[in-house]
C-alpha cells in the first residue's frame, strides 16, 4: 500500500539557496519591526504553533505517534530501500544527532525502526524502516494528511500555496546555517 502524502515537491537543497550574509553593522541601534512587519511575525507565529498543535495532536490521538516521530518514518519510508543514514536523517529531519538518536532509540524499543551497521563503515548506523513501522505509517497518514489539508490548504488558494511555498524557501536560506561558517 502506498502512503498518501501531499504532492511531493523537490527536495529543497539548502546548500544552493542564496545566503544571507551577517554584515558588519555601524550603527548598533536596533533595528526595529515596523507595525506591519510586527503584525505579520505575530501571525506567522500564531499560525504555526497552531498547525503544530492541530497535528501533534491528532497524531498522538489517532496513531499514538508524536509529530517527530511521524517525521521519521517518513523520511525512512521515502528513502531506498526504507533506510537511511543516521547523520542525512538528521539531516533531513533538521534533528541533532543528539535528539534524532534518543527518537529513534524510541521508535527502535517500538518495534517501527531498527539500526543496523553501514555497509563499509563500522562506525557508521543506519535506521531502517521496518514492516510494523511502514504498517503504523500507512494507517497515520490519512488522517495526517487529512489534517494538514484541513488546517492549511483548504484555507488558502492555489496562489498563496504557491507564495507559501516561495515564503518558506526564503526564509529557509535565511535561517538555514552556513555550511562555510566555522
Amino acid at each position: 500500500m502506498t502512503v498518501p502524502m501531499l504532492p511531493r515537491v523537490a527536495r529543497l537543497d539548502v546548500s544552493q539557496l542564496p545566503r544571507v550574509r551577517k554584515l558588519d553593522r555601524v550603527d548598533p541601534a536596533p533595528r526595529w519591526l515596523s507595525a506591519d512587519e510586527q503584525a505579520a511575525w505575530r501571525s506567522f507565529l500564531s499560525a504555526v504553533a497552531l498547525l503544530n498543535a492541530s497535528v501533534e495532536t491528532q497524531l498522538q490521538h489517532e496513531s499514538g505517534l508524536s509529530h517527530a516521530d511521524y517525521e521519521i518514518l517518513v523520511r525512512l519510508s521515502e528513502a531506498p530501500h526504507r533506510a537511511l543514514r543516521m547523520s542525512e536523517l538528521a539531516d533531513r529531519t533538521l534533528f541533532s544527532r543528539s535528539r534524532l538518536s534518543h527518537a529513534v532509540g524510541r521508535l527502535e524499543r517500538a518495534g517501527l525502526v531498527r539500526r543496523e551497521p553501514f555497509p563499509g563503515d563500522r562506525r557508521g548506523l543506519c535506521a531502517v524502516l521496518t514492516e510494523p513501522g511502514m504498517r503504523t505509517l500507512e494507517t497515520a497518514a490519512p488522517g495526517h494528511v487529512e489534517t494538514v489539508r484541513r488546517v492549511l490548504f483548504d484555507a488558502l488558494t492555489s496562489e498563496q500555496i504557491e507564495q507559501l511555498t516561495d515564503i518558506a524557501h526564503a526564509v529557509i536560506a535565511a535561517a538555514a546555517p552556513d555550511p562555510l561558517a566555522g
